[in-house]
């Protein structure tokens, strides 16, 4: 072990099916057979001395050692992209790819607003946007089928994800309901909101967390008559008179514009944070820092 000597083209061939999750994909990735890619893995295998690893079902799963391998593979094989593109002198006009996941609990305006910016840069970026709950972007993030995550909640420390949070900033809320029934609530506001018909979002949401604690507070018991994951479909719900909804105070404004409906009343005491999620402990894609730093000074500053 003290004169190994890795081969780059093996340790190459591993971080692909690593990154890509089958060797199949690896394969139709860098245009070479299956049979190749499972041939220099064994070698690969045998000159480490153990298994970077196992089956599960039909997918393969890294081992211990195959962690520890990946970690490292994936940051030079990274770096070397990064080398290249800067070697290549990229010129003004080419375009950026953007690959980012939005957690469903996102509001769906607030997450235009934070995307917006990139698509003022100097350099032309192709958006890619994918929804589907946190769990499942962050398991794309971790195999680098994303370049983000826009999410509600920081990484949970407790997941075994090579990941960073990047903090946006925090917003107050603010409660909405038809204009009628908004006009009614807001003399009495936040007393008016007990016995009366809300949407909430998920319980899985950080949100819906925050609500429930300061409506027990403020000794409120608002009858819950629909729970959504989709928060756009909450606003449809509550535009139709369905219910008193809630939307981060920082698009107050554009929730206003699009649902034509009133504010009931603002609270300062409940927030939501929000966070890009990275694979970069120091963010080097200039769409994410672009999306931060507009995020910082401009939405949430």
């Amino acid at each position: 072990m003290q004169n190994l000597k890795l081969n780059l083209k093996h340790l190459r061939y591993f971080w692909a099916v690593a990154t890509h999750g089958t060797i199949v994909q690896a394969a139709e990735a860098l245009f070479i057979t299956p049979q190749t890619i499972s041939g220099q893995l064994k070698e690969l295998e045998s000159q480490i001395g153990s298994e970077l690893f196992r089956k599960e079902g039909r997918k393969l799963v890294l081992t211990e050692t195959g962690r520890l391998v990946f970690s490292y593979a994936d940051e030079m094989f990274r770096l070397g992209v990064e080398l290249q593109d800067m070697l290549s002198g990229r010129t003004q006009g080419t375009t950026i790819t953007l690959k980012v996941g939005v957690a469903m609990v996102v509001p769906k305006l607030l997450a235009y607003r934070v995307l917006e910016p990139v698509l003022q840069m100097s350099d032309p970026v192709k958006l890619i946007c994918h929804e589907a709950p946190l769990v499942d972007l962050l398991a794309d993030l971790s195999v680098h089928k994303l370049d983000m995550v826009l999410a509600d909640s920081p990484i949970n420390p407790s997941l075994n994800i090579r990941a960073y949070n990047h903090a946006l900033g925090e917003s107050g809320i603010t409660f909405f309901a038809a204009s009628e029934e908004a006009q009614r609530l807001r003399a009495e506001f936040p007393v008016s909101l007990d016995g009366q018909n809300i949407l909430m979002p998920s319980s899985g949401s950080s949100l819906r967390r925050n609500l429930e604690i300061w409506f027990q507070r403020q000794q409120l018991e608002p009858i819950v008559v629909a729970e959504f994951e989709d928060r756009a479909l909450m606003k449809t719900f509550g535009e139709r008179g369905t219910g008193v909804f809630t939307s981060p105070t920082a698009v107050e404004q554009d929730v206003i514009d699009k649902y034509r409906v009133e504010v009931v009343g603002r609270s300062e005491e409940i927030t939501e944070s929000f966070y890009v999620i990275s694979p970069e402990r120091h963010i080097k894609h200039p769409a994410i820092n672009t999306i931060t730093q507009v995020a910082k000074s401009d939405l949430f500053g």
